[in-house]
């Protein structure tokens, strides 16, 4: 029998104490029964002895200490899944907020779910293909992966995330693949923007939609990218699907985080940040993976902003440690109008090796992929050499590669948001841009391949 306690201490901001409680767990989901028979939520935070410190779901406004109950329902916070998840959108507390019946969910999973054991992982090796050129060809994403994009305020991270979803698929003729999409903490306008661009295109009935606004509670940001995982796990390993998560902003995520720790008067660490938030984020961004014994997967793709485009914020710096690589995006680019603007010198996929290559995309993948970016720094330094001294001052090859730097970007990079390129379109371009310096130049790719794709002129 469930207990109801009319022991309210006292409310600070989105906390509340109560007391003389018995058998009240961690991160317990409790109701909060108003005098006038409203019902709130609220979570476990913290529990002392007979005492436990709950975070609010909704405003406390109204609550009457003396008057309203509590009563803890035994369990953590819940999501129904079913196959019927696919094609709908939620808010960060599961609820179908699109217009449509509530989902017959087949069960109830807790969404606090466990990092993936190591000794289960299968280690990544299959490529997954966005459709962009800048990722698929240079900083390959592979399923299983963890592979973060670095942006900064105003920059087309909202654009590139819903490219991404919109495009990605894997190449294997016979695997299940859907997306689920998180938007944490997030403005209405980009909300109505990421569900407008995936109906528009059709591809949000493969999707699951998690939103979350910015004038939401706090705690709700806490748990939306772990209703994303619940839902993605659900459609991976027991759905047998290949699943991409895609998480943004996961700043804010972490900014609720902070929120909360503060209101708890935890001793801060980095920036206010609290000390576990390391632990906290590994939490998430573990459970993506491949494990032995199952055909699905689940590959994400976290996205935050660096405030100030600050790569020492704990949060992205926290990240580039659990993550394997990260996408950068540039401000030089979007300023010139290079869209997506991805800075492929500071990107990274650490897989990217895994997941190319003969039967995964094509045989002479590796070697492009070295030469562009080789070939690409090497411009760019011609380029500033020349801002220096001056075009006279360059040799006749380091006008070449200055020339080369500029068509990469133009062509390569710069294919903007509405183009779905394959792999193929993606290294038939390279090869393009690679035929326009001296077939002598090409030192990272085999003779075989430029015998075969070099273009002559």
């Amino acid at each position: 029998m469930i207990k109801e306690y009319k022991t309210i201490k006292e409310t600070a901001g989105p906390l509340m104490l109560v007391e003389n409680v018995t058998d009240v767990k961690y991160d317990e989901i409790g109701q909060i029964k108003l005098q006038n028979g409203e019902t709130r939520l609220c979570k476990v935070l913290e529990v002392n002895e007979n005492a436990a410190l709950v975070q609010l779901f909704e405003s406390s406004t109204g609550i009457n200490l003396k008057e309203s109950k509590v009563r803890f329902l035994g369990k953590g916070l819940e999501f129904g899944v079913s196959k019927n998840i696919l094609g709908r959108v939620f808010n960060g507390m599961g609820e179908a907020i699109d217009g449509m019946p509530n989902v017959i969910a087949d069960k109830k999973v807790d969404i606090n779910g466990k990092p993936i054991n190591p000794a289960a992982r299968i280690f990544p090796s299959e490529f997954i293909q966005t459709g962009v050129s800048s990722i698929d060809g240079l900083n390959t994403l592979v399923i299983g992966q963890k592979l973060p994009i670095f942006s900064g305020s105003g920059l087309p991270h909202a654009e590139l995330a819903v490219q991404i979803a919109r495009q990605a698929t894997v190449l294997k003729q016979d695997s299940k693949f859907a997306v689920v999409f998180a938007a944490i903490g997030i403005p209405f306008e980009d909300a109505e923007f990421f569900i407008d661009s995936l109906r528009e295109t059709g591809a949000i009935s493969r999707s699951v939609m998690f939103i979350n606004l910015a004038n939401d509670p706090a705690v709700e940001r806490i748990s939306t990218p772990r209703m994303a995982l619940t839902a993605a796990e659900y459609l991976a390993y027991e759905q047998d699907m290949q699943v991409l998560v895609i998480m943004t902003d996961m700043t804010n995520y972490a900014e609720a985080l902070r929120e909360i720790s503060a209101a708890r008067k935890e001793i801060p660490g980095r920036r206010a940040y609290p000390g576990y938030l390391y632990t906290d984020l590994s939490s998430i961004y573990e459970r993506a993976g491949k494990i032995k014994g199952k055909e699905g997967s689940v590959t994400m793709i976290p996205i935050l902003t660096m405030p100030e485009d600050d790569k020492t914020h704990p949060v992205p710096d926290l990240t580039g440690y659990i993550t394997e690589g990260q996408i950068v995006l540039s401000r030089d680019l979007n300023k010139r109008g290079m869209m997506p603007p991805v800075d492929v010198l500071l990107s990274l996929s650490r897989l990217k090796n895994e997941g190319i290559g003969k039967g995964k995309t094509r045989e002479d993948h590796s070697g492009v992929l070295n030469q562009l970016f080789a070939s690409y720094a090497r411009g760019k330094d011609a380029k500033e050499l020349m801002a220096i001294l001056g075009e006279s001052a360059l040799s006749e090859l380091d006008r070449i590669y200055a020339n080369f730097a500029d068509e990469f970007e133009k062509e390569f990079v710069s294919q903007g948001f509405d183009t779905n390129r394959t792999i193929e379109e993606t290294l038939n371009i390279g090869w393009k841009l690679l035929s326009t310096l001296p077939r002598q130049e090409l030192k990272r790719i085999k003779d075989v391949y430029i015998d075969k794709y070099y273009l002559d002129n």
